[in-house]
């Protein structure tokens, strides 16, 4: 299986939407079950270095979730509530590692906005 493929349209598969701190928007289509984080690297957006490699164990992936999609995210477990603590841009309530989300059907349409440095 490819991870963080990309798509076309017609293959009905959830689309993202990443949005940098200078204001470029990139809209991805991404196969189910790909993390943000696997989907922004995968597709060379700048902004998400996953230093870790989505393994939780680091913070260069931080983002900010648009807060319409808070409540179809699971909850922020307390590892990654530990690693945000460690951002380099101030963490939020709708912080999360891009890691951490998995993109499902139920995400199609995210928004998620990334922050001026990981670093």
């Amino acid at each position: 299986m490819q991870v963080g493929k990309i798509f076309s349209r017609g293959d009905n598969v959830p689309t993202i939407t990443l949005i940098a701190h200078t204001g470029e928007i990139h809209t991805l289509d991404v196969e189910e079950g790909t993390t943000v984080m696997e989907a922004a690297i995968n597709n060379a957006v700048d902004g998400i270095i996953g230093e870790c490699g989505g393994c939780c164990s680091c913070a260069t992936c931080h983002c900010y979730i648009d807060s319409r999609w808070l409540d179809k995210l699971p909850v922020r477990g307390d590892l990654e509530s530990e690693m945000l603590e460690f951002a380099s841009s101030q963490a939020g309530p709708n912080s999360r590692l891009a890691c951490q989300v998995e993109v499902t059907d139920a995400l199609d349409g995210l928004v998620v906005t990334l922050p001026e440095t990981q670093l």
